[in-house]
């Protein structure tokens, strides 16, 4: 209920993240990928904690023989710039983090108009 809608006109700011995790995370099973990245990692209470602030979408690629395991597109408002910085960094220093072995940070910023 509080993921924005993308494409909003204040969130003129965007990031694509790539990331393939590593085959240990794809050995572990279901059950302990899951409790990594619920319990251990907090993954959805720390992207929750950023909106409406920070929206995001996730595709999930890793049965399509994709390069990437998943591709994740931000956007937000200039003024949330700190935010996302704080978001992306928490994610960064999770438990679960520690199996991602691959992922490119592309940072956009769409010009205001007129």
């Amino acid at each position: 209920e509080k993921q924005p809608v993308l494409g909003r006109q204040e969130a003129r700011c965007a990031a694509f993240i790539p990331v393939r995790k590593s085959e240990s995370w794809w050995e572990l099973t279901q059950d302990e990928r899951r409790a990594t990245f619920e319990r251990d990692s907090h993954h959805i209470q720390t992207g929750l904690a950023y909106l409406p602030a920070v929206a995001r979408r996730l595709h999930h690629r890793r049965d399509l023989g994709e390069p990437f395991d998943f591709l994740t597109w931000f956007e937000y408002a200039p003024e949330q710039s700190v935010a996302f910085e704080d978001l992306v960094a928490r994610l960064r220093a999770s438990a679960e983090w520690t199996y991602v072995d691959r992922e490119v940070d592309i940072r956009l910023v769409r010009d205001q108009p007129g």
